[in-house]
Parts: structure tokens; C-alpha cells; sequence
């Protein structure tokens, strides 16, 4: 998502992305949120050390909290170096929060992150508001992501 040309322009470099996450998840709305780090985590995240998988965001009291992120450290791990795993909490506007963390506790929505990447210098997150698919929902995405390649096969050979 980097190498397109409006990214480019505003300063986007990816560090890491959830790539399951749209396949196990129906995406129903995006936000991007800054993250509360730690210097070497920022640094260990310019290194490109970090990985979404399993990663989520719950909301507790008025803020939202990033769980099972890692963001490895800088060089090699000192003694006091911080958790890898921590949670970390996401910067957001109260009303951003108010209304995600609603739709969390009464609809049973979840708050995945899709993308972890640096913006004019700020680390940021994308988070996505997502229902979990059944497995009729991910069967019939195999489906359609397979007619869509046969559809460009098809015209890529006249």
C-alpha cells in the first residue's frame, strides 16, 4: 500500500499489516490512531520489527488499549527494555472512542488493527470496526476472489 503514488505523497511508510485479518473479518469502518510509545519501541518500529497478527483493541474506562501488538525492541533487549507484547494505548478523540467502544460492548463488534505505518514521522495505527465471518462468509470470499482471477486471465488473453 506504500508504492501508491498518494501515499507516497503524504509521507506514509507501512511497518506491518494484518493480513488475515480481512479475510477472517468483515471490515465495516476505518480510523487511524496515533500510539502511546516507548523510544525504543519507535526505534524498533523504524527497524521494521513488528507483527499484528492476533492483535486486537478493547476499550477500558474512557480509553482504547492495543493488546498482543509486537513492537520488538531496538538492538538487542536490556533489562529494562519494555514488554514486547504490552498494551498500548491508541490516541484517539473522546467521540471516536465513545462511539467504537459502544458498538464493541452491544453489537459485538471487534477493533482489529489493519496497519501499523509512520505518517509525516508519527507512528500510527489503522484500526477497523469488524464483524468475525462464518464459514459460509469465507468460503464464499475464496469464491469470489477465484472468479475475479479467472476474469483477468481471461482478458489479459484477448
Amino acid at each position: 500500500m506504500a508504492d501508491r503514488q498518494g501515499d507516497k505523497a503524504e509521507g506514509i511508510r507501512v511497518v506491518a499489516q494484518h493480513k488475515r485479518a480481512r479475510f477472517d473479518y468483515t471490515v465495516e469502518e476505518t480510523l487511524e490512531a496515533g500510539l502511546e510509545l516507548f523510544g525504543s519501541e519507535v526505534k524498533g518500529l523504524r527497524h521494521g520489527s513488528a507483527n499484528l497478527t492476533d492483535s486486537y483493541a478493547v476499550p477500558r474506562g474512557n480509553e482504547l488499549y492495543l493488546l498482543n501488538a509486537r513492537i520488538g525492541p531496538y538492538g538487542s533487549p536490556g533489562p529494562f527494555s519494555p514488554d514486547p507484547t504490552r498494551s498500548r494505548r491508541l490516541l484517539l478523540h473522546r467521540a471516536e472512542i465513545d462511539r467504537w467502544s459502544a458498538k464493541v460492548r452491544e453489537r459485538g463488534y471487534s477493533i482489529i488493527p489493519l496497519m501499523l505505518y509512520f505518517k509525516r514521522g508519527r507512528a500510527k495505527v489503522q484500526l477497523g470496526l469488524c464483524l468475525g465471518k462464518t464459514h459460509e462468509d469465507r468460503r464464499a470470499s475464496i469464491r469470489e476472489r477465484e472468479s475475479r482471477r479467472e476474469i483477468e486471465r481471461a482478458l489479459r488473453r484477448g
